[in-house]
């Protein structure tokens, strides 16, 4: 009767155990919501009508609800958690401490980079918009009629940026001004701003006009502000350490793209180590071609030899299908999952061609029945080699960012604010690691594309060392350019192209590689503990199940698996 009386005990001390977890549990998840509830609040009470606006008075309760909700967000037990849970907490604190950094630091007033800053959103912007009824047109109409005012803040955000010491340089104040000169070059009916009313004979006219009489007068007013006024004051210097406060910004930077706590130093000598290991691959492969000549050389030979170039864009845009589709007959091998959303290729629109990168992924949407975009550039094909066109291909189209981030979008269970971010270290991570992929999956078939594989791999790790060289260590920009040149077979153009994409973004670019080197040493890690019961399809499902998650939050997920698998086994 005692034992029988001992083991009721226990089993009753078990269960309110149990209860009293679960109740702990709940109590932090309530908590939890309620601070994704507010988060959402916030980004509601900012939405804007027609143009981002930041008044003073905007700014400054923005500050307030921002530190508020960190406040909260730390009270929250997080151990209490459940896993998942724990995703949402480690991204949304990653977020929110990263919104904070750039209200202190005015990254809102400083609207300019190489690619055009709040220029080239406003394109984006407009390509997405709808006019199918009377009341669209009309709200079309407001939003040009509010161009002008939106370059007035703009213009006196910058003023008020410069006057404090915080000033983009010259070479990204250049580069907006010809992007403005690009399209004020066009004549008005094959304007951008055209698009949404293209096949409206009826609404045309209206939008030629107000475009003549308003919005081009103003990109002229800002064109003759940036070139008269604040180019002549604009610092030679790149780097962002030279303005106020530019190298704890340079830091902050770095921890945010990388999503670890390292230093622009480690990671500037993590770039070198890579820089010295894939050459040593790089030769390799140049001793296997029987090349007699140097290094230099053989840069020089891929960048001018004709059989590595095509002729037209077509036959370019022809070369990414047929790799797309290679890819595509292999993906079953290597995933469980695939999205259901098609991808197809694309060449980058001429108005932005001559400054965009050589290849980009462009998300597909349901909502929206948009399939995924592959856009490869077709500018200046003596500048664009076949020979990395797979790497590319891999890393922008599948399995890179389009399996990534479609797959992200089908997660029916994941908040909208982890739907809606995009993390480099993760996201180019992946796209990085996919290209590495493609040996295993027979992809790269030449000595020649193999090469360009390293020669992407070898861009990535001398990012590692431009950027923090540029914007910590006070490098000018043709030691970024030289350094570059020295030791990828990218072509003059890109190089120049991607240094001007670093200066005007610090810290993106050294997220690649971080991220790619994790998910390497993750994989490696669960194929030495699972030896045999390691399966490749399982892994890499798992990685990309929960959409994009900081690097120390992957670390966490995975090497769970490992040790649930164990456990299983």
């Amino acid at each position: 009767m005692k034992k029988q009386f001992k083991f009721i005990l226990i089993i009753s001390l078990f269960t309110l155990t149990f209860i009293s977890c679960g109740n702990k549990q709940n109590k932090q998840v309530e908590k939890l919501n309620t601070v994704l509830e507010d988060y959402s609040k916030i980004l509601e009470k900012n939405e804007d009508e027609h143009w981002p606006t930041y008044a003073i008075k905007k700014i400054k309760y923005q500050k307030a609800d921002y530190k508020e909700l960190l406040a909260d967000i730390n009270k929250i037990d997080y151990e209490n958690l459940p896993d998942n849970e724990k995703i949402n907490v480690d991204l949304l604190q990653l977020i929110v401490e990263d919104k904070l950094s750039n209200l202190h630091f005015e990254t809102y007033k400083i609207s300019l980079n190489s690619e055009g800053g709040f220029l080239i959103n406003m394109l984006y912007n407009i390509q997405g918009e709808k006019v199918e009824s009377k009341e669209d047109f009309e709200n079309y109409q407001e939003k040009l009629s509010a161009i002008p005012a939106y370059f007035e803040e703009r213009t006196q955000r910058l003023k008020e940026t410069q006057e404090d010491g915080k000033s983009v340089p010259k070479i990204i104040v250049e580069n907006c001004i010809s992007i403005i000169d690009n399209w004020l070059g066009t004549k008005v009916e094959s304007s951008f701003f055209m698009n949404p009313v293209n096949g409206n004979e009826e609404w045309q006219p209206t939008i030629q006009a107000l475009l003549s009489e308003e919005v081009l007068p103003a990109y002229v007013d800002l064109r003759n502000y940036l070139s008269n006024e604040y180019l002549p004051k604009a610092p030679d210097l790149v780097g962002v350490s030279n303005m106020k406060e530019g190298k704890a910004y340079y830091e902050q930077r770095v921890k945010y793209f990388t999503t670890f706590d390292i230093s622009p130093q480690e990671v500037f000598d993590k770039g070198q180590a890579e820089v010295k290991r894939i050459r040593l691959e790089m030769d390799k492969i140049i001793a296997e071609l029987e090349y007699n000549g140097t290094f230099t050389e053989f840069l020089e030979f891929l960048r001018t030899d004709p059989q590595f170039y095509a002729t037209t864009g077509q036959e370019l845009l022809n070369q990414a299908a047929w790799i797309t589709k290679k890819m595509e007959g292999k993906l079953p091998q290597y995933f469980g999952k695939l999205p259901r959303m098609p991808l197809t290729v694309k060449p980058v629109p001429d108005a932005i061609a001559p400054t965009y990168t050589t290849g980009r992924y462009s998300p597909g949407s349901y909502s929206e029945n948009k399939a995924g975009a592959y856009l490869v550039n077709t500018y200046k094909l003596e500048s664009r080699p076949l020979y990395v066109l797979p790497a590319l291909t891999l890393h922008e189209g599948v399995p890179g960012h389009h399996l990534q981030i479609m797959l992200a979008a089908e997660i029916d269970s994941m908040p909208d604010f982890r739907k809606n971010t995009y993390l480099s270290a993760f996201g180019e991570g992946w796209g990085l690691y996919a290209e590495y992929l493609g040996e295993e999956a027979g992809i790269y078939e030449t000595p020649y594309e193999k090469f360009g594989k390293l020669t992407y791999e070898m861009w990535r790790a001398c990012r590692l060392v431009v950027d923090p060289g540029m914007h910590y260590m006070g490098w000018t920009k043709q030691q970024a350019i030289d350094f570059m040149t020295a030791n990828t077979a990218l072509s003059i153009h890109e190089v120049n192209t991607e240094i001007d994409r670093y200066i005007g973004w610090p810290g993106q670019a050294v997220s690649y590689k971080i991220g790619e080197l994790k998910i390497r040493e993750l994989r490696q890690l669960a194929e030495s503990e699972l030896g045999e019961k390691f399966d490749i399809r399982e892994f890499h499902d798992l990685i990309l199940s929960n959409g994009s998650v900081p690097l120390i939050t992957l670390d966490r997920i995975v090497k769970n698996y490992i040790a649930n698998q164990n456990e299983e086994n």
